[in-house]
Order: structure tokens, then C-alpha cells, then sequence
């Protein structure tokens, strides 16, 4: 009888990522009908997702990947707790597991509970032998491992319930942009990608951004005009009308471009339609409050050289395979309960 090998999941993978380049025709009428369920999943934003994703399973990426792993013959049941937020954001997760040649136990979140399962189906369908890798559970049990993925709130939750086994547990994060004005208005336009991608929802969307003193506010709103269409979206829409109603309210100070609502807070996460600001005097100021923040930071956007690692501007939904959430590398931890070593 075959066995499942390293190879053979690196071909899967390869193949995979070539299906993806067209996401209608793995997904059939789940690629219009996801919003029906989820009315953030618009056909845009499952597209933009699974192209991701199609960019990430590029079989040069894939062979670095896998270069620097090991394959175990030794396969643990690792439980996977699912986020929800943009369409298929668990799913490099999944990967790491199969990757390393593990069991994933799946618990969907509801809010994505079909395209994964689509998207693995196809997976399955390219190697068979995988079906034995794979197992949707609504309730975790029987499990050697666990990675989750949640708010603060249900991280507490997990932490108590999951303390007894290895585990990655991931609470909020946000990721920021630091500007210096010399920015021109294609990078602004970029960094547009990286505000308003999945309507701002992901943990890697910018949802502050470091400004020098006296920027122009006014040049940044002309470099995102373009993203003048996500105000069409009802649920955008209702939020962008609830957080102005509140500072108008309020008597808040705050700019307003009609689409994205800007205001000066020191805060990290900033409400949906709403962009946070902090102004800064020298670079070395910013510096030092990304390394404080750096627990609460996905991922930070910029083309300065800075202390911290950056992603260019309109990179920051595109990770690379090893670009792990929270900054914690997931194949490392699953090589660790596998008690291989991993290099």
C-alpha cells in the first residue's frame, strides 16, 4: 500500500497552487454564492484570497519551504481553531500541518465553513492519500496538539482549556504603516491595498499609520480616491455612518474624505471605515514604540529601514509561505511536538 511522503504533498502543493490561479473553477457557484452566508465574502474578496493564496503556492516558494522542514512518520493530531474574518484565513494553517505530515483536526469557524472544505476537497481529489490527514470535528477531542485562532476575549478561553497540550494561541493583532512624506501617490495608492483589502478586516490590514509632523493629510486622501467603491458595500457603508455620527457627536477632531474616516489616537485598532493616526517627531521615536508594541503588531508597511520588519507597500495580504502569524513559526512548533528537529 502507497504512504503518504514528503514528495508526494510537495507535488499536491504545487498542483494545487496552479488550480488556484482560477478560483471559479475550483469553486463552482460557491464563488458568487459565499456572500449569502457571509456578506463580507463578496466574489472580489474570495478572488483576491485564493489568488493569494495561488501566489503563495508558487513552486519555488514551496521547495524553500519544504527544504527546511521534516516530514514525520510519526503523525500527531493537531486540532486547528479556525478564524473567520476574510474568506479562506485558516487555510495556511492547514498547510503547515500537512506540510509536516501531521493529522489536522478541523474546527471551521462559521463565518468560512464551505470554501476551505471546497478548497481541500480539490487538495484530496490532486492526492488521495491526504483524505487520511484531514478530519472536520465540531468539537476538539483526542488531540496532541492545538493551534488557535481568536479574539482576546476567547484567547482566555483557550489558554485554560488548551494549557495541558503544546499549543499556539493567537489573540488580536493589527498591523500599521510608517510614512516620512516622501511617498509618492502610487505608493500611497498601494498602501490603499493594504487599508482596504477584505474591507479591513484582516489582522494584516493597516489600521493605523505613523505620519511626520505637518504631513498632508490631504495627499494621502488623494492617493486611496480609488478605493472610493468600498463605501457601495452596505455593511462598510453602515459603519463608516456610525463612526462619523459619533465623532460629529462628540465634537471629536477627525478628517473625512467620504469613504474613510481619519483621527488622531494612540491606540492600535482602530474601528472598521476608520484609519488611527500618531504624529512623530524623528524615526528612532517610532522605532521605539513599534518595539514596544511589538506583541500587538501583525505586521508593519513601509519603505523606510526600520528597527522592525517591514513589508512594502500593497504587500502586506500577500505573505509569503513563511510568513507566520504573530511571528511565531508554525513549522518550528509542529517539528517540536513531533520531536524532530527541525532546521
Amino acid at each position: 500500500m502507497s504512504a503518504l511522503t514528503q514528495d508526494k504533498v510537495i507535488i499536491a502543493f504545487k498542483a494545487l497552487g496552479q488550480k488556484l490561479i482560477n478560483p471559479t473553477d475550483i469553486l463552482g457557484d460557491a464563488f458568487y454564492s459565499a456572500q449569502n452566508g457571509n456578506s463580507w465574502f463578496t466574489p472580489e474578496n474570495v478572488e483576491k484570497s485564493l489568488l493569494s493564496f495561488a501566489e503563495m503556492l508558487n513552486p519555488a516558494d514551496i521547495d524553500i519551504w519544504f527544504s527546511k522542514m521534516t516530514f514525520t512518520v510519526l503523525p500527531k493530531k493537531v486540532g486547528l481553531i479556525l478564524a473567520g474574518n476574510i474568506p479562506m484565513v485558516g487555510f495556511h494553517d492547514v498547510l503547515c500541518v500537512l506540510a509536516t505530515g501531521n493529522i489536522a483536526l478541523i474546527k471551521l469557524s462559521s463565518s468560512d465553513d464551505k470554501l476551505i472544505k471546497i478548497v481541500i476537497a480539490e487538495l484530496i481529489n490532486i492526492e488521495p492519500l491526504l483524505s487520511d490527514r484531514i478530519q472536520y470535528v465540531e468539537r476538539l477531542k483526542d488531540f496532541d496538539a492545538v493551534i488557535a485562532t481568536g479574539s482576546n476575549n476567547s484567547s482566555r478561553y483557550f489558554d485554560f482549556y488548551f494549557s495541558k497540550v503544546p499549543n499556539i494561541i493567537r489573540k488580536n493583532r493589527n498591523s500599521v504603516a510608517v510614512l516620512d512624506g516622501s511617498e509618492t501617490q502610487e505608493e500611497i495608492g498601494l498602501l490603499g491595498n493594504d487599508i482596504f483589502d477584505y474591507f479591513g478586516l484582516g489582522c494584516r490590514n493597516v489600521s493605523k499609520v505613523y505620519l511626520p509632523k505637518n504631513y498632508d493629510i490631504a495627499s494621502l486622501y488623494e492617493g486611496i480616491e480609488i478605493f472610493l467603491p468600498v463605501i457601495n458595500h452596505f455593511k462598510y457603508q453602515n459603519n463608516y455612518d456610525y463612526n462619523k455620527s459619533i465623532y460629529l457627536v462628540n465634537g471629536a477632531k477627525h478628517f473625512d474624505n467620504g469613504f474613510l474616516l481619519l483621527k488622531e489616537d494612540d491606540s492600535m485598532a482602530s474601528p472598521l471605515a476608520v484609519l488611527y493616526y500618531e504624529e512623530y517627531e524623528t524615526i528612532d521615536e517610532v522605532n521605539g514604540k513599534l518595539k514596544s508594541l511589538e506583541d500587538h503588531i501583525q505586521c508593519v508597511v513601509s519603505k523606510l529601514d526600520l528597527d522592525i520588519a517591514t513589508f512594502p507597500f500593497g504587500e502586506s495580504q500577500h505573505p509569503k509561505l513563511w510568513d507566520y502569524a504573530d511571528n511565531v513559526n508554525t513549522i518550528h512548533f509542529l517539528g517540536s511536538i513531533c520531536n524532530k528537529e527541525v532546521h
